[in-house]
Protein backbone atom coordinates (compact mmCIF):
# COMPACT_ATOMS: atom_id res chain seq x y z
CA UNK A 1 0.00 0.00 0.00
CA UNK A 2 2.86 2.34 0.75
CA UNK A 3 4.38 1.96 -2.71
CA UNK A 4 1.01 2.68 -4.32
CA UNK A 5 0.48 5.71 -2.07
CA UNK A 6 3.96 7.02 -2.92
CA UNK A 7 3.31 6.61 -6.66
CA UNK A 8 -0.05 8.39 -6.43
CA UNK A 9 1.48 11.26 -4.47
CA UNK A 10 4.41 11.54 -6.90
CA UNK A 11 1.91 11.83 -9.76
CA UNK A 12 0.13 14.69 -7.96
CA UNK A 13 -2.73 12.58 -6.63
CA UNK A 14 -4.54 12.79 -3.34
CA UNK A 15 -4.08 9.91 -0.90
CA UNK A 16 -6.36 9.46 2.08
CA UNK A 17 -5.25 6.89 4.63
CA UNK A 18 -7.63 5.26 7.08
CA UNK A 19 -5.87 3.40 9.87
CA UNK A 20 -6.73 1.97 13.28
CA UNK A 21 -5.16 3.89 16.14
CA UNK A 22 -3.31 0.76 17.33
CA UNK A 23 -1.48 0.65 14.00
CA UNK A 24 -0.54 4.33 14.30
CA UNK A 25 0.89 3.57 17.75
CA UNK A 26 3.08 0.91 16.08
CA UNK A 27 4.19 3.58 13.55
CA UNK A 28 2.58 1.80 10.61
CA UNK A 29 0.85 4.91 9.22
CA UNK A 30 2.18 6.63 6.09
CA UNK A 31 3.39 10.05 7.19
CA UNK A 32 3.25 11.56 3.70
CA UNK A 33 -0.40 11.01 2.78
CA UNK A 34 -2.68 13.94 2.05
CA UNK A 35 -4.92 13.04 4.96
CA UNK A 36 -4.66 10.33 7.62
CA UNK A 37 -7.90 9.39 9.37
CA UNK A 38 -7.51 7.44 12.62
CA UNK A 39 -10.29 4.99 13.56
CA UNK A 40 -10.88 2.58 16.43
CA UNK A 41 -11.13 -0.75 14.57
CA UNK A 42 -10.69 -2.55 11.28
CA UNK A 43 -14.48 -2.66 10.93
CA UNK A 44 -14.66 1.12 11.28
CA UNK A 45 -11.74 1.43 8.84
CA UNK A 46 -13.53 -0.57 6.13
CA UNK A 47 -16.75 1.37 6.59
CA UNK A 48 -14.91 4.70 6.39
CA UNK A 49 -13.00 3.60 3.28
CA UNK A 50 -16.27 2.46 1.68
CA UNK A 51 -17.91 5.79 2.47
CA UNK A 52 -14.98 7.71 0.94
CA UNK A 53 -14.61 5.49 -2.13
CA UNK A 54 -16.05 5.85 -5.61
CA UNK A 55 -15.01 2.30 -6.48
CA UNK A 56 -13.19 -0.75 -5.11
CA UNK A 57 -10.15 -2.07 -6.98
CA UNK A 58 -8.05 -4.96 -5.71
CA UNK A 59 -4.48 -5.38 -6.87
CA UNK A 60 -2.61 -8.61 -6.11
CA UNK A 61 -2.48 -8.99 -2.37
CA UNK A 62 -2.95 -11.22 0.63
CA UNK A 63 -5.79 -12.26 2.87
CA UNK A 64 -6.56 -8.70 3.96
CA UNK A 65 -7.04 -7.75 0.32
CA UNK A 66 -9.33 -10.76 -0.17
CA UNK A 67 -11.36 -9.91 2.92
CA UNK A 68 -11.86 -6.31 1.81
CA UNK A 69 -12.61 -7.34 -1.79
CA UNK A 70 -15.25 -9.87 -0.78
CA UNK A 71 -16.90 -7.48 1.63
CA UNK A 72 -17.22 -4.83 -1.11
CA UNK A 73 -18.43 -7.49 -3.57
CA UNK A 74 -20.97 -8.78 -1.04
CA UNK A 75 -22.22 -5.27 -0.31
CA UNK A 76 -22.71 -4.76 -4.06
CA UNK A 77 -24.61 -8.05 -4.29
CA UNK A 78 -26.84 -6.99 -1.39
CA UNK A 79 -27.41 -3.52 -2.84
CA UNK A 80 -25.69 -1.74 0.05
CA UNK A 81 -23.73 0.26 -2.53
CA UNK A 82 -23.76 0.55 -6.32
CA UNK A 83 -20.07 1.22 -6.92
CA UNK A 84 -17.83 -0.81 -9.23
CA UNK A 85 -15.80 -3.63 -7.70
CA UNK A 86 -12.92 -5.10 -9.64
CA UNK A 87 -9.65 -6.95 -9.85
CA UNK A 88 -6.50 -5.91 -11.67
CA UNK A 89 -5.41 -9.37 -12.75
CA UNK A 90 -1.65 -8.76 -13.01
CA UNK A 91 0.16 -11.72 -14.62
CA UNK A 92 -2.87 -13.96 -14.05
CA UNK A 93 -2.72 -13.49 -10.27
CA UNK A 94 -6.51 -13.83 -9.93
CA UNK A 95 -7.07 -16.58 -12.55
CA UNK A 96 -7.68 -19.29 -9.95
CA UNK A 97 -9.95 -17.04 -7.93
CA UNK A 98 -12.03 -16.45 -11.05
CA UNK A 99 -12.13 -20.21 -11.66
CA UNK A 100 -13.38 -20.72 -8.11
CA UNK A 101 -16.06 -18.03 -8.50
CA UNK A 102 -17.15 -19.72 -11.74
CA UNK A 103 -17.32 -22.98 -9.76
CA UNK A 104 -19.49 -21.25 -7.14
CA UNK A 105 -21.76 -20.08 -9.94
CA UNK A 106 -21.95 -23.59 -11.37
CA UNK A 107 -22.86 -24.96 -7.95
CA UNK A 108 -25.61 -22.30 -7.66
CA UNK A 109 -24.04 -20.36 -4.79
CA UNK A 110 -23.50 -17.27 -6.94
CA UNK A 111 -25.84 -15.90 -9.59
CA UNK A 112 -24.34 -15.37 -13.04
CA UNK A 113 -25.58 -11.76 -12.93
CA UNK A 114 -23.70 -11.15 -9.67
CA UNK A 115 -20.57 -12.90 -10.93
CA UNK A 116 -20.60 -10.60 -13.95
CA UNK A 117 -20.68 -7.46 -11.78
CA UNK A 118 -17.10 -8.20 -10.68
CA UNK A 119 -14.97 -6.33 -13.22
CA UNK A 120 -11.70 -8.07 -14.06
CA UNK A 121 -8.95 -7.16 -16.50
CA UNK A 122 -5.18 -7.41 -16.77
CA UNK A 123 -4.96 -3.94 -18.31
CA UNK A 124 -5.45 -1.02 -15.93
CA UNK A 125 -6.66 1.42 -18.61
CA UNK A 126 -9.34 -0.98 -19.88
CA UNK A 127 -10.37 -1.77 -16.33
CA UNK A 128 -10.70 1.91 -15.42
CA UNK A 129 -12.77 2.47 -18.58
CA UNK A 130 -15.08 -0.33 -17.47
CA UNK A 131 -15.28 1.25 -14.01
CA UNK A 132 -16.23 4.59 -15.60
CA UNK A 133 -19.03 2.94 -17.58
CA UNK A 134 -20.33 0.86 -14.65
CA UNK A 135 -24.05 1.32 -14.09
CA UNK A 136 -25.20 -1.11 -11.45
CA UNK A 137 -28.77 -2.25 -11.66
CA UNK A 138 -29.88 -3.85 -8.40
CA UNK A 139 -30.38 -7.60 -8.74
CA UNK A 140 -32.26 -10.04 -6.58
CA UNK A 141 -29.91 -11.71 -4.11
CA UNK A 142 -31.33 -15.18 -3.99
CA UNK A 143 -31.11 -17.97 -6.51
CA UNK A 144 -34.49 -19.50 -7.17
CA UNK A 145 -34.35 -23.08 -6.00
CA UNK A 146 -35.95 -25.69 -8.19
CA UNK A 147 -37.41 -28.80 -6.55
CA UNK A 148 -35.11 -31.82 -6.64
CA UNK A 149 -35.52 -33.99 -9.73
CA UNK A 150 -36.63 -31.21 -12.08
Amino acid sequence: MGILADAALAAGGEVIGVIPRKMIARELGHAGVTSLIPVHSMHERKQKMADLSDAFLALPGGIGTMEELFEAFTWLQLGLHHKPVGLLNVSGFYDRLMEFLAHMQGERFLKREHFETLLVDDNVDRLLDRFAGFNHQPLGKWIDRKPAGR
